[in-house]
């Protein structure tokens, strides 16, 4: 009997060393995005708290520093890079990346990163709850899920014989919400031969998978004619997967893809809770995260066993918000591949609320123009300026309702 306890007590200890740990995850998270740290952003305390956990967790893993100071990649950036911030204009910030290496002596490198900031106290101007005054943006989903992912996956990548012939750069990035700053800044100072870099991988908001729907985004899958055999191969949870083909998006891999690396972006969607105080742990699928992070190791594992990962230009977002000189106030579905725009939410006092939309509506045309899916539907925004009054038609149900809204 002595024998087979011990037997079930080793077997125990090896699932947990294979798998993804929920209780690591739930500890991970509840410090990433407790009050206490005030809404980790970029350049105030909470975020140093933030980084120095990181750091902390990774140390036992005997992963090499590669920043300028330990692990810690400092940089400047400007405060006021938003309209709506308070900060004074020409002050500069501190950022700080955390670069960890595991060094296999292989001329190949992978790199995973995370953004660890998040929106801090009052949301700095990027706050969709109607009066952010106050409140913290805990950001549980964006992005301590993915922060929390890759401690994960460092911890089972470094004790186990995952990425074989690989050399893996982890990279918790700084001021993502200011602008993809940190990972600007590491793609420009990269402590390796970018050269040796084969493709980056990006977890940006991981924490949410819907049980009902199983959907999975996947941005960049365009990037390497290998992406999207591997990950159909590599499928065997049932996620729905929506590819988004394009390189370029609103998040890390960005910064990537510009230096010409291949780049894939795990995201389980956005919700009616993004950039809002209440994206809070209490709303973390921790089973969807642990099962989204075994998806993200045996896609690696298969990419780096192929001979090559070949690079793929794509077409370019060319349409960002800043260019935008109105806005609606809707919070798309990425996981809606359309026709149309699914709205998952609306904010309160902006023009689709007012004009009567919901969440679940979609989006099916501005004035005369129709919306294929987001990417039109951003183009056709900068068509309009403020104090515009356009129809928008949107399905509801079965019916298509038509409502006015004021830019």
């Amino acid at each position: 009997m002595k024998k087979l306890l011990l037997f079930f007590a080793l077997l125990s200890q090896w699932a947990w060393a294979q798998t993804p740990s929920i209780v690591n995850l739930k500890k991970h998270i509840s410090v990433l995005a407790s009050d206490s740290l005030g809404g980790r952003a970029p350049g105030e305390k909470g975020e140093q708290w933030a980084r120095d956990y990181i750091v902390k967790q990774i140390v036992p893993y005997g992963l090499l520093p590669l920043g300028d100071d330990g692990y810690y990649q400092k940089f400047l950036f400007p405060a006021r890079l938003n309209p709506h911030d308070s900060l004074g204009l020409g002050e500069e910030l501190n950022g700080t990346n955390v670069v960890a290496y595991l060094d296999r002596k292989s001329d190949n490198t992978m790199v995973l990163g995370a953004h660890y900031d998040h929106l801090g106290e009052d949301g700095r101007g990027s706050s969709l709850e109607a009066n952010p005054k106050g409140k913290i943006h805990n950001g549980a989903d964006d992005n301590a899920s993915g922060s929390a992912g890759l401690i994960e996956l460092a911890r089972l990548i470094s004790s186990q014989n995952l990425l074989k012939n690989y050399n893996v750069l982890f990279a918790w990035f700084s001021a993502e919400e200011a602008g993809l700053i940190g990972s600007k800044y590491l793609s420009n100072h990269f402590p390796l031969k970018m050269e040796s870099v084969k493709m980056m991988v990006n977890l940006d908001m991981i924490g949410r998978l819907n049980d009902s729907t199983l959907a999975l985004t996947l941005m960049g899958m365009g990037t390497s004619p290998i992406f999207g055999k591997v990950l159909n191969e590599c499928n065997s949870f049932n996620f729905k997967l929506v590819m988004d083909s394009s390189g370029t998006g609103p998040s890390d891999h960005t910064s990537f893809y510009l230096k010409n690396i291949p780049v894939l972006a795990f995201f389980t969607g956005t919700h009616s809770d993004y950039h809002k105080p209440s994206d809070d742990i209490e709303k973390i699928n921790f089973q969807g995260e642990s099962e989204v992070l075994s998806f993200v190791l045996k896609v690696l594992n298969k990419c780096t066993s192929l001979k090559e990962i070949p690079f793929t230009p794509t077409k370019t977002k060319a349409n960002t918000s800043a260019a935008f000189k109105v806005t609606m106030g809707v919070m798309p579905d990425y996981s809606f591949s359309g026709p149309g725009l699914r709205i998952d939410g609306v904010t309160d006092g902006k023009p689709a609320a007012q004009g009567g939309l919901k969440g679940g509506d979609i989006l099916m045309k501005i004035d005369h123009y129709d919306i294929k899916d987001i990417y039109s539907y951003m183009a056709i925004l900068g068509k309009f300026k403020k104090g515009d009054k356009p129809f928008v038609s949107v399905k509801r149900g079965q019916e298509i309702v038509v409502k006015q809204i004021e830019f």
